[in-house]
C-alpha cells in the first residue's frame, strides 16, 4: 500500500520523511499514513441556484442553553445543523463543562446523545451526581468507532450531540492511529456532513499541543462553524470561554466561569475578579472590551535592580513584544531609566490582554514601580501609545467610562483626541503623551 508522511501539526504532506517540516516550521512532526484510494463517485445531480430572499430563515432557530454567558459567546444560543469545536488544557473543565450543558438542554425536552471515548459510562454517571444533574433526556455511548457513532445518532435522531474527544474517534477505513492527522480530518469532515444533512448541533471536544493550539491538521478549526477556546489556569477557580470563530455571531466574546464544588458557575460582574483592594505602586485599572462586553482589568508590573548584563523581561497575559515597545518609549520618550532593572509584568485573574489600548496603563505601572510611587486606586487609564510616545485615541470610550463609572471610578487618564466625553460623572483627564501621562498619574 502507498504511504505519505502528514505533518501532525499543519496538515502538509510529502513523499519522503522530513525532519522539519516545509509547511509550519515544526521538528519532529512527519508521521507515515498510507494513501486512502476513494472509490469512483457515481454521476452527481445537478443542482440549481435559489434566490437568497427564497431561503427560509427564522430568528428563534438558536437553542438557548439558559446559561447567559455561554449563550452570549455562541451569539444566542447553539444554532441547528451547526458544528462546534472547544479546546482547551487537560484537566481545565472542558467535559465538566459540556455535561453542564447537556443537562440544560435535556431540560428544554431536547434529546442529547453524550458520546463518551476517554471514559466509561459510570464515569459520566459520577460526574453527573456530582454536578446535580439527574441525567434525564441523556442518552451515554462509549466507544470510538465513528460508524457506531453515526449509526447510533441515525437511530435515535438526537438534538444535541457530544464527542468527547475528536482525538479518540476513529474512523475503520483508515488503518492510521486515532488521533492522527487524517483520522481526525476525516471524522470531522463525516460529522459536519452528519450534522448539516440531519440539523444535529454537535460540539466536539479537542486535545491542546503544548504550543496551546488544538491538536490536529488545522483544517479542524477551518471546516468547523465555531471554534472556542477553554482557558485559565487549572490550579485557579476561574475560566474563561473566549470564541476565536463564530459563524452564527462575533467573534472575540468571552464568557467568565468560576470552578465550584458543584461545576461551573456563572460570573455576573467579572471586572470585580480581575482588581484587587490593596494599594501598592506598580499597580494601575485599565478598561478592555472583549467582544462587546467592557472589563476593568489590573495590571501590575515589579520592577527591581538587575544582577546580570541583560535584564529579565517577563510578560504573563500580555504580549512580551508589546512590553519590549513599551519598555523602550519609557526611556527614549518618557526619561526613566529601565536599562539596569528587572520587569515583571502580569494581568491579573489569568486574564490575557491583546487590545493595543491597555499601552498606556502598562507604561504607567511600570513607571509607578520604579519610581515607588501609587497610582489612584479610583482612576482608570484608557489609551494606545505610539513608537513616538504619543497617546492615540481608542474605540469604545463611552462604553468604557460607563463600565468604569458603575464600578465606582471618579477619574478617567483618556486619549486628548477622544475628547470631549459627555455623559459621565467621571472627571476627564485629557492626555497627549506618554511623559505627560507618567507626569500626572505617578506624583513624587
Amino acid at each position: 500500500m502507498k504511504s505519505h508522511f502528514v505533518c501532525q501539526e499543519c496538515g502538509a504532506t510529502a513523499l519522503k520523511w522530513l525532519g522539519r517540516c516545509p509547511s509550519c516550521g515544526e521538528y519532529d512532526t512527519m508521521v507515515e499514513e498510507p494513501v486512502v484510494q476513494k472509490a469512483s463517485r457515481s454521476p452527481v445531480p445537478r443542482v440549481t441556484p435559489k434566490p437568497l430572499a427564497d431561503v427560509p430563515y427564522s430568528r428563534h432557530d438558536r437553542c438557548s442553553i439558559g446559561i447567559s454567558e455561554l449563550d452570549r459567546v455562541l451569539g444566542g444560543g447553539f444554532v441547528p445543523g451547526s458544528l462546534t469545536l472547544l479546546g482547551g488544557d487537560p484537566g481545565i473543565g472542558k467535559s465538566t463543562l459540556m455535561l453542564q450543558i447537556s443537562g440544560a438542554i435535556a431540560r428544554t425536552n431536547r434529546s442529547v446523545l453524550y458520546v463518551n471515548g476517554e471514559e466509561s459510562a459510570y464515569q459520566v454517571r459520577m460526574r453527573a451526581e456530582r454536578l446535580k444533574i439527574d441525567g434525564k433526556g441523556i442518552e451515554v455511548l462509549s466507544t470510538t468507532d465513528l460508524e457506531n457513532i453515526i449509526a447510533c445518532a441515525q437511530e435515535n435522531k438526537p438534538d444535541f450531540m457530544v464527542i468527547d474527544s475528536i482525538q479518540t474517534v476513529y474512523k475503520p477505513q483508515l488503518t492510521s492511529a486515532p488521533g492522527s492527522v487524517a483520522q481526525v480530518r476525516e471524522c470531522g469532515g463525516d460529522l459536519m456532513r452528519f450534522a448539516k444533512e440531519h440539523d444535529v448541533m454537535i460540539v466536539i471536544i479537542g486535545h491542546v499541543t503544548k504550543f496551546g493550539a488544538i491538536a490536529g491538521p488545522k483544517t479542524l478549526e477551518h471546516m468547523v462553524d465555531t471554534v472556542l477556546y477553554f482557558e485559565g489556569d487549572k490550579s485557579e477557580q476561574y475560566r474563561v470561554i473566549r470564541a476565536i470563530k463564530n459563524r452564527f455571531g462575533s467573534t472575540n466574546e468571552i464568557g467568565v466561569f468560576e470552578m465550584t464544588e458543584t461545576g461551573l458557575q456563572e460570573v455576573a460582574n467579572p471586572s470585580s475578579l480581575f482588581m484587587s483592594d490593596s494599594v501598592n505602586s506598580g499597580s494601575a485599572i485599565i478598561s478592555v472590551i472583549e467582544g462587546s462586553r467592557p472589563l476593568l482589568v489590573e495590571v501590575q508590573a515589579l520592577t527591581s535592580p538587575t544582577f546580570f548584563n541583560y535584564p529579565q523581561r517577563v510578560a504573563t497575559g500580555i504580549d512580551y513584544k508589546r512590553l519590549s515597545m513599551l519598555l523602550a518609549v519609557l526611556e527614549r520618550r518618557v526619561g526613566v531609566s529601565v536599562y539596569g532593572v528587572d520587569c515583571f509584568v502580569n494581568v491579573v485573574g489569568g486574564i490575557k490582554v491583546y487590545e493595543p489600548t491597555s499601552d498606556l496603563g502598562i507604561l504607567l505601572a511600570i513607571a509607578s514601580s520604579i519610581h515607588n510611587v501609587p497610582i489612584d486606586r479610583h482612576t482608570v487609564v484608557i489609551g494606545e501609545v505610539g513608537l513616538g510616545g504619543e497617546v492615540r485615541p481608542v474605540y469604545g470610550i463611552q462604553t468604557r467610562l460607563k463600565e468604569a463609572e458603575k464600578l465606582g471610578f471618579t477619574h478617567a487618564l483618556v486619549p486628548r483626541k477622544n475628547t470631549p466625553v459627555n455623559g459621565t460623572t467621571i472627571t476627564i483627564h485629557a492626555i497627549g503623551d506618554a511623559k505627560e501621562a507618567v507626569h500626572m498619574a505617578v506624583k513624587e
